[in-house]
């Protein structure tokens, strides 16, 4: 009997990474477009993407983010774009605004508060080193505000009490079925990435629930791996991971994402198309937004 699809979502540019780490990182609407053409034919069926200014920096205007739409769209017609909401000094409204803007068919949704950091055992200090906040409250604007946008709530989930930060979302009723969770892991402040916890993690989700892994770091491969043994889903891309299994830069996000499909196929499991990936999620075949 043929084992299920994997979704894999390529995570195209991320805010913190630039290209003095990698210098493949697209910036502009154009390359952010171009890098989603080449993951999606690698094999990608998600797009998850973060705005930038020609500089590198974040962006967070609906210009930008409307001008990525366009130009994904030119290249991708049929790709599920998925927009992140993630942000520290800016209001709630300018995190949500280009989701009720351009009604995504997802959108990223951070489901609780943490210290998020990244430390350097060589200089022994930290870096990045700040809490990200997110209250109930603010979750329920968000939810609210993507249930009018017509997008899905993808649940980032950071540790395993975030997991549960759900539940009384799902009771009244502001979280559609099918349940969508992303396992972050490997950010300090929050779980580590370990196969043990990628286990725990995938007990914890309501029965039914769509359910992928996210790792920052190399350890992205090897719990890669582990999720398609769990009939889980994972993400790669530059946001995340620079680096191929043997440890090369990768160039592209569709290298990235060609090495996870060979990584599925060598465990028994095909890529999944876009249309069956909206089956999965329960979206509309043909774009029509």
């Amino acid at each position: 009997m043929p084992q299920k699809p994997v979704v894999i979502t390529a995570a195209l540019t991320g805010v913190l990474a630039n290209r003095s780490q990698c210098p493949y990182i697209p910036y502009t609407p154009e390359e952010i477009a171009d890098e989603g053409r080449r993951a999606v034919d690698a094999g990608a069926s998600i797009l998850h993407i973060h705005a930038r200014n020609p500089d590198g920096t974040p962006a967070y205007d609906v210009e930008t983010y409307a001008r990525i739409h366009e130009e994904v769209r030119k290249r991708v017609p049929d790709a599920i774009i998925n927009y992140s909401t993630g942000a520290i000094g800016i209001s709630n409204e300018q995190r949500i605004h280009h989701v009720t803007a351009l009604s995504p068919e997802m959108a990223a949704l951070n489901m609780g508060s943490m210290n998020y950091a990244i430390y350097s055992s060589k200089n022994k200090q930290f870096y990045h080193d700040f809490v990200f906040a997110n209250p109930f409250k603010d979750i329920s604007f968000f939810l609210n505000k993507m249930r009018e946008a017509g997008s899905i709530p993808e649940m980032e989930v950071f540790d395993t009490g975030h997991i549960n930060n759900a539940m009384p979302f799902i009771d009244q009723g502001l979280i559609p079925k099918p349940y969508v969770f992303s396992f972050v892991m490997g950010v300090l402040g929050g779980i580590p990435a370990t196969t043990d916890n990628l286990i725990h993690q995938s007990r914890q989700v309501p029965a039914g629930s769509h359910w992928q892994v996210i790792v920052i770091g190399r350890k992205q491969w090897a719990l890669a791996a582990v999720a398609l043994t769990l009939e889980g889903n994972f993400r790669v891309g530059l946001e995340d991971n620079f680096y191929l299994p043997e440890g090369e830069m990768a160039k592209s996000n569709g290298e990235l994402v060609e090495r996870a499909a060979s990584l599925a196929r060598t465990l028994g499991r095909e890529p999944a198309t876009i249309a069956q990936t909206r089956a999965m999620l329960e979206l509309p075949v043909l774009v029509g937004r």
